[in-house]
């Protein structure tokens, strides 16, 4: 490990987090790095490093403490060091495993390539997290927003945000455009226009599974009750309906003694309200329409049926089933809507890259907005915690802006290296904040009879609530 990265020495008081044999040893005083972040960054980083010492004091009676270590990406990398995202800010956030960061910039259609996509590949970090859930007092356009309380898993490192593109009127789109319609479209009515851009969609098995994987062991550890794989394999047959089918594979493989899919339900629950249906009756049931389909499909559905009943009838059946994790699946669109006429039949999503970026922006407005929406990037012995929301550059250093998703990007790292006394007093005292209507200008605009706050002084009063809060811990 270095002694120091981009020319900052590491804090003489601190101890690195270490990990091996796939658990983390957190001592008592982590040197964390962070990034400050773009634009709003500034004011919400300060704001939120002084709850977070608040709540760790408090929580700990001074026995405990973190040793944040300054990293450098976006604008003010590229300032000190002509480079937004220098090696010794991977290599810091490589060496020291655990950090958090601010909103980083990101232009459109050209200039540098996305900040936070480049750390997600480069440290592997390929499951997204980010859970979504209510906090009494924030004000919402839905009914009934404390109703939706989901984690997204969100596969991080391929789909379309894998960056292979080639750009219309290029050689290298040329290259592509011949080959693809001269040689893998021969023959076929099909044909990619000669003015397209091009960019490829890899899903792989192994983004896949290590996704769902960890989606069903977060289910399985803190009791959901359900995993939903999200996709639009009816179009994208190859890509994201192969997500579907490998993710149903891990669940099956990995996983036989604590899971049920959706259709073995069906059928083990067709059996048990009626222990003499036959094989072809059950089948009937879980496809409608059956009678009408060819004999092939027929048989297929009928041996499943059978397959079911043979192998899992006696470890699962008789109700046993309904006392395990439910796998299921839905169609990326219907899971739109679904998510807010039905959000409680909803636990844990877990998506490739794309839709888990929509259905997460998508679900956070219900309950706030991106404003308290945070968020994890965690690989295999790496995790970055973030803010999801954008710079807003026109809001910086006005000290105005809602600090929540750094905030509560901040709750999940203290949970992440098991310090959850930490974690509840800064969720707590957020909550109690708003429920004082003592809010930023985005809520208060929206709450009748709040008091409009900077972002300093929202920090300030949660410290403050703090005191009577850490009784309860």
């Amino acid at each position: 490990m270095q002694a120091s990265y981009s020319g900052v020495a590491l804090p003489k008081d601190g101890e690195p987090i270490q990990y091996s044999n796939g658990t983390y040893q957190v001592p008592d005083n982590p040197i964390i790095p962070y990034i400050e972040g773009d634009g709003t960054g500034r004011d919400i980083w300060r704001a939120s490093q002084r709850v977070f010492d608040a709540a760790v004091e408090k929580a700990y009676g001074g026995k405990r403490s973190v040793k944040w270590f300054e990293i450098f990406a976006g604008e003010k990398a590229y300032a000190r060091f002509q480079n937004w995202l220098p090696d010794d800010t991977i290599q810091a956030a490589r060496d020291l495993r655990v950090s958090i960061k601010g909103p980083l910039t990101t232009p459109v259609g050209g200039g540098i390539r996305s900040l936070n996509v480049t750390l997600r590949q480069t440290l592997d970090l390929y499951s997204c997290i980010r859970p979504v859930r209510y906090y009494q007092g924030v004000p919402s356009p839905v009914k009934h927003p404390e109703k939706l309380d989901i984690v997204i898993f969100r596969e991080n490192t391929e789909d379309v945000y894998a960056g292979i593109e080639f750009k219309q009127g290029t050689p290298e789109q040329k290259k592509v455009l011949d080959f693809l319609n001269n040689e893998m479209l021969a023959g076929t009515k099909k044909k990619i226009r000669e003015d397209s851009g091009i960019g490829i969609k890899p899903i792989s098995i192994t983004g896949t599974k290590r996704l769902v994987r960890v989606a069903i062991e977060f289910a399985l550890k803190h009791k959901r009750k359900s995993v939903t794989l999200m996709h639009k394999g009816n179009i994208q047959k190859f890509t994201e309906g192969a997500f579907r089918e490998w993710g149903y594979e891990v669940a099956v493989d990995e996983f036989r003694d604590a899971i049920v899919a959706e259709r073995e339900s069906w059928i083990l629950g067709n059996l048990e309200t009626n222990s003499n249906i036959s094989v072809e009756q059950n089948a009937a049931l879980i496809e409608p329409g059956l009678e009408h389909a060819p004999q092939k499909f027929r048989d297929e559905v009928c041996a499943e049926v059978k397959q079911v009943v043979e192998s899992i009838g006696a470890s699962h059946g008789q109700g046993k089933w309904k006392k395990m994790l439910l796998v299921n699946d839905r169609i990326a669109d219907s899971i739109f809507q679904q998510v807010i006429v039905r959000p409680d039949e909803y636990s844990v999503l877990a998506t490739p890259n794309l839709n888990g970026d929509y259905i997460s922006d998508a679900c956070a407005a219900q309950v706030g907005g991106l404003g308290i929406a945070p968020g994890a990037n965690v690989g295999d012995g790496y995790a970055v915690f973030e803010a999801t929301h954008g710079t807003a550059p026109k809001y910086a250093d006005k000290d105005v802006i809602n600090p929540g998703s750094v905030m509560l990007s901040g709750v999940m790292l203290f949970d992440f290296i098991g310090w959850g006394e930490a974690a509840r007093l800064i969720e707590n005292s957020m909550e109690r904040t708003i429920q004082q209507k003592f809010v930023t200008y985005d809520f208060e605009r929206q709450m009748q009879g709040a008091t409009k706050v900077g972002t300093s002084e929202f920090a300030t009063r949660m410290i403050e609530n703090m005191p009577e809060l850490s009784k309860n811990l």
